[in-house]
This record gives C-alpha cells, sequence and structure tokens, in this order.
C-alpha cells in the first residue's frame, strides 16, 4: 500500500446561483487527499493518513475517499473542524483563502501517528501539512521515523501564505528532501528555495546533492522534467487540452508518477536508485497525462484508469 500523509480539506468553488449572485460548491480537496484520491482511482493500494472531522464536510471527505478505493483506517477522527480553502481563479488559476483554525487536520499531534502495517510499502508528503503548527511538526517526525522502512515521495508544494516561520519551514523542507527518494517541485517552489539568479540546472543539482535518487520539476503548461542522482535528466511536455481550471493537476501529477512506479513493481528504494532514462521517462509522461485530464474538469476531479488507457 501506499500511505499518503497530509491534509484533507473541503474546496469551496465559486459558481453563480439561480438568483445571479455568485456562490460556492464544497468540492473535497487537500494536496495530499487528492494525490490518494487519484492513486485509487487509478488503481494502487493506497491509503490516507490525516485528519478527518465528524462535522458534515468531514464526512463529505471521508465518503470520497471510500468512493475512490482510497483506505480510510489510517485516518484520525476528532471533533475539531474540517479545514475550508474558498478559491478565487484568476485567468484559470486558482488562488486560495483558507480558514484552517484549530482545525482537524492542523491540529494532530505525534502521539496520534499510527504504527504502520508491513504492507504499508510507500509514503507520501507534501502540501500545507508541512506548514500548519502542530500537525507539520507531527508530520515531519513521523516521516523522520519511517523513512528508513520504506520509499518516500515528497512534493513541496509550497504555499507561502501559510508560512509564519521561514526559517523553521526551510529547515524542515531542507531535512525531509535529504531524506526522501523521490522530490517533485514546481517552478514556483524553485523560485521561494532558491535566489533567482542561480541558474535552473544548478538549483536541481543542490536538490539532488542533498539525497534524493529522483527530482521531477514541473513547469505548469510548459511540460516536466525528470532528473536522476546518476546526471541524466529528461523532459517531457504537456498535453495539449482545453483547460477548465488547473486545481489538482500537481496532485494528479504525482498519483501519476507513483501509480506507474507501483504497477512496474519499481516503488522501491533500490528501484528508484537505479531507475533508467525510458523508465523514468514513462513514469513523467503517465504523471503529465493524469494532469491533463484533470485539468479538463472543474475542481480536483482526476480520472479513472479506464479513462487513460
Amino acid at each position: 500500500m501506499i500511505l499518503c500523509c497530509g491534509e484533507s480539506l473541503i474546496d469551496m468553488i465559486p459558481c453563480s446561483t439561480d438568483s445571479g449572485q455568485s456562490g460556492f460548491i464544497p468540492h473535497p480537496g487537500g494536496s495530499v487527499y487528492n494525490t490518494a484520491i487519484a492513486l485509487g482511482r487509478l488503481g494502487a493500494n493506497v491509503g490516507l493518513l490525516t485528519g478527518l472531522s465528524t462535522d458534515l464536510f468531514g464526512k463529505q471527505l471521508s465518503d470520497f475517499l471510500v468512493s475512490s478505493n482510497v483506505h480510510i483506517s489510517y485516518a484520525v477522527t476528532s471533533g475539531r473542524p474540517t479545514t475550508l480553502a474558498f478559491v478565487n481563479f484568476v485567468d484559470g488559476h486558482a488562488t486560495y483563502h483558507f480558514y484552517d483554525e484549530n482545525s482537524a487536520g492542523k491540529m494532530l499531534a505525534l502521539d496520534d501517528m499510527p504504527n504502520l502495517e508491513p504492507n504499508v510499502s510507500a509514503l507520501f508528503f507534501g502540501g500545507i501539512s508541512l506548514a500548519c503548527e502542530p500537525g507539520a511538526k507531527a508530520y515531519s517526525s513521523f516521516f523522520e521515523r519511517e523513512k528508513n522502512d520504506r520509499p518516500t515521495m515528497l512534493d513541496l508544494n509550497i504555499r507561502p501564505g501559510f508560512i509564519t516561520d521561514k526559517k523553521t519551514y526551510r529547515n524542515r523542507l531542507e531535512k525531509m528532501m535529504s531524506n526522501a527518494d523521490i522530490v517533485k517541485v514546481s517552478e514556483e517552489d524553485i523560485g521561494w528555495l532558491f535566489p533567482s539568479y542561480i541558474a535552473m540546472d544548478d538549483k536541481i543539482s543542490m536538490i539532488l546533492d542533498r539525497g534524493p535518487s529522483v527530482v521531477v520539476l514541473t513547469h505548469g503548461a510548459n511540460g516536466a522534467t525528470g532528473y536522476h542522482k546518476s546526471g541524466y535528466d529528461v523532459h517531457v511536455p504537456a498535453y495539449d487540452v482545453p483547460a477548465v481550471d488547473t486545481i489538482g493537476a500537481g496532485d494528479s501529477f504525482n498519483a501519476g508518477v507513483l501509480s506507474y512506479l507501483f504497477r512496474q513493481e519499481m516503488l522501491s528504494v533500490r528501484a528508484i536508485g537505479q531507475i533508467g532514462l525510458e523508465m523514468l521517462k514513462e513514469a513523467v509522461i503517465h504523471g503529465s497525462k493524469v494532469a491533463a485530464f484533470t485539468v479538463t474538469r472543474s475542481g480536483a476531479n482526476p480520472p479513472w484508469a479506464r479513462e487513460i488507457q
């Protein structure tokens, strides 16, 4: 099983009402949550470690997980409220306003983190769950506890608006990057991590030098590039599709890469360390294909395996 570890929340998507006034429709979301949903739909055996509320939105989140074939036995349930993210679109790109105080996800503690069964064979981390205390400390401590026993993937997915202590957050990400097997970054993530005057290839080399075997850099509409610690890289152009919005695109990309490696029995520390150029290319292509399907639909609504055959 791939266990995704991180936030689940409700995306409040703007819409028009019959009266002509603007309103919002609640959609299940959250970066790590979306990755788990996509993995379940793509046929991977996947679970989600997250904080779920007993409120009506928590019920919506858990029902959607089950309907997408995601195991919820590792979810931590409480009476705290669900995080809400109100979405605003500018030229098709989403910006967010979060309501997260004292939420079921944010308030997770290390004591809440479970002991893992032997069938948990890989771990995925990322998103705002690594920026919001005290839950961020719990997730990073859990990562530190489990990293030596199974391969890990880290998606930085940096949201500057959530960062209250840049030094602590940066130190956390750097430590996790040094111990992850796969690191996924966007151009926006790279811009936050490094000064603009450093060349992109040098920035990627600085990440690889920290320890991961693979770094995948996404360029939005310009595709994605996979880099291996051995020194080779491969670029894959984005699929040309009519985009409705970009919500969940990066999360679906993560799931596409992981599900491909899972299906090829390449999701181990040894296999990732020795992955060849063609296999890395195929994984990035599959991630790009899954992301392309997602952007053609409103909200984070990744495809099922049958839709991308």
